[in-house]
């Protein structure tokens, strides 16, 4: 990075801490046909296809992702809980999933979430190896015990291991890449997980719905609060699982239509004073970003789950988007058949923002102080706007492997303008 600009990307829970495993929170099962419960206590019966609702849901989610990560505005974990929604609809869909055998159904979703994760981690890895790093050179990892990590770039059941710092300040990219880049992968730990809990949580939920739904909150209230410390990456697994385990269960409900038995202003007003205690907590536990929930597991365990009760109770269930959504009908489309690949790379791109900007400060006109302020000012828009057309090469360079995985014939931009063609004629 040049010009000394910072990159504005913001590494932690959905930031990376100062020590021990990046935790940013998003992104994950692609969508399935999914059978909804309506309002009232009534449960609709769909015709199969797509919730557009629930894909609207995750772009809105992916989008605030990518936001947060480059400004890092603390807020927008108030303004919409991203991971607590999307580990929510995830755990509807593989409800909907578990009527098939519970073998077959984990196999096909880590099928699908392993090839992504190989082709990411045979780039960062390669990076990181063409820098310097070795492994069993790094005190962070234990010598050999970082070589045995790396498995973790396979199958991530742990926290893969990197470098803390790697290159210079005023390299190419900055010296904290790695750890920026590698901290998108608590997700597909924490979503492995529940994949292959599900089957036993699902068994619970259908015979003890109540204390399997709530069990996670009073988890997080034990070992998210310090009240019962786990040391190392073991501690930051089941912290992640306990802050994310009802809104995942949640989906459970929701698929099974508990929620739609509920009267919806009881749901709402139970669920408005879970979050009220989710803020009133945060607001004597602030981090060092001060009103982001990411760094108070509880707050974000209480805020998430009310959130998502609000939006799967109010859950309209659209075969298609509203007209006044339909504009946006290729670009959610879009996003929910590469949400995979948008999460995985998008922090790396945000940073690969930094010195294609830079390259602005070696033209002519830019030779006059004014022009340079006015970039300097405006440093982080421009970041903001070139990100996406990279999302876009991204999407069109390795979003097929999504489709691979899925055993799908690959698509370049899957973005149902074909399917609505056919449909159309």
């Amino acid at each position: 990075m040049t010009q000394g600009h910072p990159t504005g990307t913001n590494t932690g829970p959905e930031r990376t801490p100062a020590f021990g495993v990046p935790r940013q929170r998003t992104a994950g099962a692609l969508p399935e046909p999914s059978a909804t419960a309506g309002a009232e206590g009534t449960t609709a019966v769909r015709k199969p296809g797509r919730d557009r609702y629930l894909d609207l849901l995750r772009t809105i989610a992916l989008v605030r992702v990518v936001v947060y990560h480059l400004f890092g505005w603390a807020w927008l974990t108030v303004l919409f809980p991203s991971m607590g929604v999307m580990f929510a609809l995830a755990g509807s869909l593989m409800a909907r999933s578990l009527k098939r055998p519970p073998l077959g159904v984990i196999r096909d979703r880590v099928r699908r979430l392993l090839p992504p994760l190989w082709l990411f981690g045979a780039v960062v890895l390669t990076l990181m190896f063409a820098g310097g790093w070795n492994p069993l050179d790094d005190p962070d990892h234990g010598g050999a015990l970082g070589v045995v990590e790396l498995l973790n770039y396979i199958v991530p059941l742990g926290a893969p291991p990197f470098p803390w710092d790697i290159g210079s300040k005023s390299g190419l990219l900055e010296n904290t890449w790695a750890v920026q880049a590698a901290g998108v992968l608590w997700y597909l730990r924490a979503y492995l997980w529940f994949v292959l809990a599900s089957p036993l949580l699902l068994w619970a939920f259908r015979r003890a719905p109540w204390v399997t739904l709530f069990a996670p909150l009073a988890l997080t209230a034990v070992v998210g609060t310090g009240l019962v410390s786990i040391p190392g990456e073991t501690g930051n697994a089941v912290s992640d699982f306990a802050v994310y385990g009802s809104c995942w269960v949640l989906g459970f409900a929701h698929q099974e239509g508990l929620l739609a038995r509920i009267p919806r202003y009881a749901a709402v007003s139970c669920s408005a004073l879970v979050m009220a205690f989710g803020l009133w907590w945060a607001s004597g536990h602030l981090g060092p970003d001060g009103w982001d929930l990411n760094d108070i597991p509880l707050a974000q365990a209480a805020w998430s789950f009310g959130f998502v009760v609000i939006l799967l109770q109010y859950s309209p269930s659209w075969q298609e988007l509203p007209s006044g959504l339909a504009r946006w009908d290729r670009l959610i489309t879009l996003s929910n058949n590469r949400a995979v690949t948008i999460y995985l790379w998008h922090n790396l791109l945000i940073m690969a923002t930094v010195p294609i900007i830079d390259l602005a400060y070696g033209l002519p006109f830019m030779e006059t102080g004014g022009a340079t302020d006015f970039l300097d000012s405006t440093y982080m828009l421009w970041m903001f706007v070139l990100v996406w057309p990279l999302i876009a090469v991204m999407i069109l360079a390795t979003g097929w492997i999504e489709d691979i995985a899925a055993k799908r014939k690959p698509r370049l931009w899957p973005d149902g303008r074909r399917s609505r063609a056919r449909r159309a004629k």
